[in-house]
């Protein structure tokens, strides 16, 4: 009886782990394998960039027209003297602009031996350079130009005094003449150099100043041009000089776009 239980015993332990590995093998071969996921490229993400267009950057073109206001004041302090100057300029190119001036004048001259009035028109003619290069949106100038300028006016002689060599018995009492010349003309050469500013939108001011030549001049009889209206006094010869003080306002026309010059890249040296 005690052997029949131990082999009863021993044929259910060995039963038992026969259970035990026919389970585990089972489990074995019914596990689910789970493979790795395939790497997938990631998703590229559109980045979207707002473009900036920049302008094309452009001259103005068009006319500049305004009045000196040396003439226009002098007047004021100076009882001998009316007269007025409009100035102006059409820009041509970038740096050429063609210039002109219109004017009247009436001048008297009192010198020491005779008083004489000058009255008349004139018109100055020519070009300027730009010798300033503008950065931006800029327009000022620094310019030298040539004018030619041509003149017609009269002269009255008002009164004049007889040179006397030898004033022992004093100074002669001057002699009111009144007589007057029409028709007299003059012309002249300059070379006119200057700068404008621009201040305000369109709004520019400018100095000024002409060396001048005289190249023609019609003298009545018995009589000199001590005043030329638009070429100044006659003093010192034929040669004048002048200067101006403007303010102008700019008029635009049209447009043009600036070309800017490539930049070519240099190449490497072998």
């Amino acid at each position: 009886m005690k052997h029949t239980l131990k082999y009863i015993f021993s044929t259910c332990l060995l039963f038992s782990m026969f259970l035990g590995q026919a389970q585990e093998t089972t489990v074995t071969k019914d596990s689910v394998q789970v493979k790795p996921k395939a790497k997938t490229k990631p998703a590229v993400q559109e980045v979207q960039t707002d473009s900036i267009i920049i302008p094309p950057k452009t001259d103005r073109y068009g006319l500049r027209v305004g009045v000196d206001l040396y003439k226009l004041t002098r007047g004021l302090y100076d009882k001998d003297y009316k007269g007025i100057e409009i100035v102006g300029d059409f820009r041509l190119t970038k740096k050429y602009f063609i210039a002109a001036e219109l004017g009247f004048e009436d001048k008297t001259t009192d010198d020491v031996r005779l008083n004489s009035s000058a009255t008349g028109t004139y018109v100055k003619g020519g070009f300027d350079y730009n010798l300033y290069d503008n950065w931006l949106d800029m327009e000022n100038v620094i310019s030298i130009g040539l004018r030619g300028g041509f003149s017609t006016f009269s002269q009255q002689l008002n009164s004049y005094k007889i040179y006397n060599a030898n004033p022992y018995w004093g100074e002669q009492p001057a002699i009111v003449a009144g007589q007057k010349y029409d028709g007299l003309t003059a012309g002249w050469l300059e070379v006119a150099g200057g700068l404008k500013a621009k201040v305000f939108n369109n709004v520019f001011v400018g100095f000024g100043v002409q060396l001048k030549l005289l190249v023609a001049n019609s003298k009545p009889d018995g009589f000199d041009n001590l005043y030329i209206p638009g070429f100044n006094r006659t003093y010192d010869g034929n040669f004048g000089i002048g200067f101006n003080y403007t303010v102008s306002y700019f008029i635009p026309i049209y447009k043009k776009k600036v070309i800017v010059p490539e930049i070519q890249k240099a190449t490497p040296k072998k």
